[in-house]
């Protein structure tokens, strides 16, 4: 079929059952299994599927991910069980051991240290830099007060506007900014901070056109709010003497505190185990911030750039070993809220935060940044000792058997089979192979 031929107009106005029909008639092999699966995906109840359709755009169904709990979280001497939405299983086995080999040992500390975000008004000038900056600093304040209707709300909740000033960049002739810093309190602040941006450069283009006549001299060339947040600060640390660290596989607590010191320093100073040690650490923050409804894509993007703000990527964590005292911890920038956007209409990200206990915005970064530590702490723990496809492989064996269609009786067998033996996709295949040829009995479901 032609290219031409599949073009549609008006795909987004069309009921649900059209779009499917549509996608399933022109790109599947086999539309009536699509539809079957796409209505198997569906939630039961049709008033929750309608809010679940309006998070996207031309919706057919819903990409289920598993939910999972990671137990024995001790985080500034509270308990919790923490929420995961993620795919891959031994993240959640990595966060959970780690949260009780650190619940023995004190838990976790964490710390807010600052909740500043950012907007930015980009524009350009062909005017003196002195005299478009003495017109900023002349009407910062009455361009602040137009924005009152915007911040009213958010200044009751103890949040708002709290600094606005106006930066030259040279390498780009004419383009100003105008930065802007905002606190949100317990809301992500996107919608906020954008409505904001845009009423006060409007105000702004219509000061600077009644002073001087000419609307093309000052441009605005957009209004947006940044993803990065190096002053919206958290940190979460575990510590504990070297000699209670105990014995981990065939080292002792001495080796291992500096084996693990080692390759902590490692992803400080090498690029390619730098991303790769960072991407541990949003294993575990990723699958919270889906888990509560918050915008993982933002604070991964965030996390990336505050990793290379010297001009080298780095490590998001650090260890120290100072006074027979191990010291592990993390400091990474985070914007999350806790009311707003998915965080209320999402069924599963309200149960989520209700699991947590209702927490601030500020809790919620502190819960998340200690299941970020944790994750780390597990995957360097298991690469310096027994290397990470043993535990890895140990939870892809489920996976595995799926594949290759194992029924509930070879699942079991396998499990223990496998339980001191290395898991690769080959050695399952043969072992199934090898057990339906003694007893072909076995294959019935």
């Amino acid at each position: 079929m032609k290219s031409d031929q599949l073009t549609i107009t008006g795909f987004s106005k069309l009921s649900k059952k059209e779009k499917i029909n549509w996608v399933a008639d022109n790109f599947h092999s086999d539309p009536q299994k699509m539809k079957e699966m796409l209505a198997s995906c569906c939630h039961s109840d049709e008033v929750q599927q309608k809010v679940l359709d309006g998070f996207s755009e031309n919706t057919l169904s819903n990409f289920p991910m598993p939910y999972s709990i990671a137990p024995n979280f001790i985080i500034n001497g509270l308990p919790y069980a923490v929420p995961m939405v993620i795919e891959e299983s031994s993240v959640v086995a990595a966060a959970s051991a780690s949260a009780k080999y650190w619940k023995e040992r004190g838990g976790f500390t964490s710390t807010v240290i600052n909740t500043i975000k950012i907007g930015q008004i980009h524009l350009t000038c062909d005017q003196d830099e002195a005299i478009i900056n003495k017109f900023f600093e002349d009407n910062k304040l009455s361009l602040q007060k137009s924005c009152s209707d915007h911040l009213v709300n958010m200044e009751k909740r103890g949040g708002g506007l709290l600094k606005s000033e106006l930066i030259s960049f040279p390498e780009e002739e004419d383009y100003y900014q105008i930065r802007m810093s905002f606190e949100t309190c317990d809301s992500m602040g996107a919608n906020f901070i954008n409505s904001v941006l845009e009423t006060f450069a409007k105000a702004l283009l219509d000061l600077h056109q009644s002073t001087y006549g000419d609307r093309s001299r000052l441009q605005v060339v957009m209004c947006i709010l940044s993803n990065y947040t190096p002053d919206s600060i958290v940190r979460s640390e575990v510590s504990c003497r070297i000699e209670e660290l105990g014995q981990t596989a065939n080292l002792s607590a001495v080796q291992f505190a500096y084996k693990f010191e080692k390759a902590i320093r490692i992803a400080q100073i090498d690029l390619y185990r730098a991303t790769t040690h960072n991407k541990g650490i949003y294993n575990g923050i990723d699958a919270v911030v889906l888990a509560t409804g918050n915008d993982f894509r933002a604070i991964e993007s965030c996390g990336h750039t505050y990793a290379c703000r010297d001009g080298q990527y780095r490590s998001l964590s650090h260890c120290s070993i100072e006074d027979g005292i191990f010291k592990f911890w993390l400091e990474i920038p985070m914007s999350l809220g806790t009311v707003g956007g998915l965080t209320k209409l999402h069924p599963l990200a309200k149960i989520s935060l209700d699991i947590l206990g209702q927490p601030s915005a500020k809790e919620l970064m502190q819960i998340t940044a200690a299941v970020g530590l944790a994750q780390n702490f597990g995957a360097v723990r298991s690469l310096i000792s027994t290397g990470i496809q043993k535990g890895h492989m140990k939870m892809h064996l489920s996976n595995v058997l799926h594949q290759l269609k194992a029924t509930e009786k070879e699942f079991k067998m396998a499990i223990d089979h496998f339980k001191d033996k290395i898991v690769s996709h080959r050695a399952v295949r043969e072992f199934l192979d090898v057990l339906r040829k003694v007893d072909p009995a076995i294959t019935k479901r």
